[in-house]
């Protein structure tokens, strides 16, 4: 009975720590969904609580939204952009993190602070040097590839990796120290190849490690807004960040309920993503940052 009442307790007290916590973050997410329903007028009418439906919930915002707006092709955009930029972060990043994690003595260790500094580096300060590559590259190349690159999604492609792939170094160089030297020197010495041994012991070990680098490159995609906004004016190129920013918000009447149906949609999926591979993120998150 005591172990009874005292698991009770102990269970009552974390609920009564995490509840509020719990409350405070589900909040805006709330209001999110609640907006994200109103009729338009609803949001002018002072007289009643901004927290729940006073005329009724309605799917006009929805219909505006996908109707009347360029939605699809900034969810197709932002997905190209996430997609590729996640391949090409893998692509770069595991062999560096890799090569990296084994090189002996500190200068592996000196090489990969400074790759992660790089990533440290503010934003606002790099995307005018970028512009200007981007557009040295674009007055190069425009003839061969019969399109140009300012202004289209490629360049965005081009640009994100610059941030992606510092931190994913660093993230995968910590997580491949935790594997033991002799899971490999044992994989070798039974007659398998340096490139067999990372596919059969080293990369299955370190898939947590990996998963956290493509769910961080994709919701940097996402919710990246400094260089999408610089790099492409055309709305049919935009992304979703850029594109509700500027084709939601006309003049003084900001169209706040497509606005969250906007916001809410992508944020679905990446929250059962998140939810879905929790552990292996935490687990390639604490890999990597306690070496």
């Amino acid at each position: 009975m005591d172990a009874v009442l005292r698991g009770f307790r102990e269970k009552g007290l974390s609920y009564l720590i995490v509840g509020p916590f719990a409350i405070v973050l589900a909040f805006p997410f709330y209001v999110m969904v609640i907006t994200a329903f109103k009729q338009q007028r609803d949001f002018y009418d002072l007289s009643h609580s901004p927290y729940w439906f006073h005329k009724g919930a309605t799917l006009a915002n929805a219909r505006f939204l996908f109707n009347q707006t360029q939605y699809t092709t900034w969810l197709r955009n932002t997905a190209i952009i996430g997609g590729v930029v996640v391949i090409i972060t893998l692509l770069l990043a595991v062999p560096a993190g890799y090569a990296l994690a084994r090189l002996s003595g500190k200068l592996g260790q000196s090489v990969g602070v400074g790759i992660f500094l790089t990533y440290l580096v503010p934003p606002t300060l790099l995307f005018l040097p970028l512009f200007s590559v981007i557009t040295q590259l674009d007055k190069q190349t425009s003839h061969l590839l019969h399109f140009h690159l300012r202004g289209s999604i490629w360049s965005l492609v081009l640009v994100y990796p610059s941030f992606t792939v510092p931190f994913a170094t660093w993230l995968l160089m910590g997580f491949f120290k935790t594997i033991p030297r002799e899971l490999e020197d044992a994989a070798l010495i039974d007659g398998a190849s340096r490139l067999g041994t990372l596919v059969r012991i080293v990369f299955p070990i370190s898939v947590p490690g990996i998963l956290t680098v493509v769910i961080f490159s994709f919701s940097l995609v996402v919710n990246e807004f400094v260089y999408a906004f610089t790099f492409i004016s055309a709305s049919a190129h935009r992304t979703l960040s850029t594109g509700v920013y500027t084709d939601l918000i006309r003049g003084d009447l900001p169209q706040w309920g497509a606005i969250m149906v906007a916001s809410l949609i992508p944020s679905i999926p990446l929250a059962l993503l998140y939810n879905t591979f929790l552990d292996r993120f935490i687990a390639g998150f604490t890999g990597g940052a306690f070496r």
